[in-house]
């Protein structure tokens, strides 16, 4: 802090550079620290400490602040102190939380034992709720990724008569014409994939509301069994919530992967078309003819396998959803809590202090 800034306080030609670190990202790297540090020999873990999250907050802020490395520097030198401390602080939450749901586990447990039934019930009504719901989204979700392929498929078929047709120009003709085809067809690739991810992204977003729709229900049902014991109810709602909300963002970066594979199959495409430009005139019609054949075919296969892959995603999701509130039914009748139950509490305790951290830098003062 020798630059004559008042400690504590952002030089100005640093505002604004905040916005470009995403908590989120920064609490992820974090915890996935914090979970390495446990599967390590604890001899190591002191040595490992310091050098370690600063090596790995440095990497994710050098990527995320290129423009302001003095800044990058600064909250780095902030970060990691603050997280070595919130790391010796969590390993004693991590035990206490432990036992505090194993407790309101088991108190909870004894609450419901004599409306067992009923409580069964109402998981019961919920989970054929859930799927009675989940089934529409499901084949929305397929018909989607239907739509968008086919969209993407009829887009690219005049590229594939287009370039036959141009075979039959004089070969310096095709070789001065192929480079803009090219660059077409890769934007045509790019929009269509594009047009998709826009497609399937409301998709997650319309589950998660769901989610939580599902879970504020299940609450509504069982919150008249657990009178004295809401605390520990709630506990076990927000593992499950976590846990499906966690489930909808995997579906949404499975689709987006997905859409992005796609892309990264059908570019090649337009590359292989560059590369026949960039030949000899003499053996151009050589290199294109098995190309401009096999242009439909190729794309149809790659689109195919796409939509084989992406259109059970939505299935998929809804098992998952009452998978959780079959374990959560499990855990009610049993009162013994699973060892992820206090770990996604304690990523979301983690998340919400690296936030509630970021936001205390302060801005700079004018």
């Amino acid at each position: 802090q020798g630059s004559g800034t008042v400690p504590g306080l952002i030089p100005a030609h640093l505002a604004g550079a905040r916005a470009d670190v995403n908590p989120d990202e920064v609490a992820s790297v974090i915890w996935k620290y914090f979970t390495e540090l446990g599967s390590n020999a604890k001899d190591t873990v002191d040595q490992l400490q310091q050098t370690e999250i600063s090596k790995q907050l440095n990497t994710l802020l050098k990527s995320n602040l290129q423009s302001v490395s003095a800044y990058a520097e600064d909250l780095q030198e902030r970060l990691v102190p603050f997280a070595t401390e919130l790391q010796a602080r969590l390993a004693q939450d991590s035990q206490r939380l432990k036992e505090q749901i194993q407790r309101e586990l088991r108190e909870l447990q004894a609450k419901l034992a004599p409306y067992a039934d009923e409580v069964h019930q109402q998981i019961g009504t919920n989970i054929r709720q859930l799927q009675a719901k989940m089934s529409p989204y499901a084949e929305e979700l397929r018909s989607q990724v239907d739509r968008g392929a086919g969209e993407l498929q009829r887009a690219l078929e005049p590229y594939a008569a287009e370039l036959r047709e141009r075979l039959q120009d004089n070969a310096e003709s095709i070789q001065a014409s192929l480079s803009p085809y090219a660059d077409r067809l890769q934007q045509q690739i790019d929009g269509g994939v594009e047009s998709l991810k826009g497609r399937l992204a409301p998709m997650a977003d319309e589950l998660k509301a769901q989610v939580e729709q599902s879970v504020a229900e299940l609450r509504r049902g069982l919150s008249p069994y657990a009178q004295e014991v809401q605390d520990g109810l709630n506990r076990q709602l927000e593992s499950l919530t976590v846990q499906m909300e966690r489930a909808a963002e995997e579906l949404r970066a499975r689709l987006a992967t997905s859409s992005e594979e796609l892309r990264a199959q059908l570019s090649p495409l337009a590359q292989e078309l560059r590369e026949a430009a960039s030949g000899d005139a003499e053996g151009l019609r050589q290199r294109l003819a098995p190309l401009a054949q096999q242009l439909d075919q190729r794309v149809g296969q790659t689109l195919e396998a796409f939509r084989q892959q992406a259109a059970p995603f939505g299935e998929a999701f809804g098992k998952q959803l009452v998978q959780r509130l079959e374990e959560m039914r499990g855990k009610l009748d049993s009162g013994a809590a699973g060892v992820e139950d206090h770990l996604e509490l304690l990523e979301k305790e983690v998340r919400e202090k690296v936030a509630a951290f970021l936001s205390t830098i302060p801005p700079p003062q004018n």
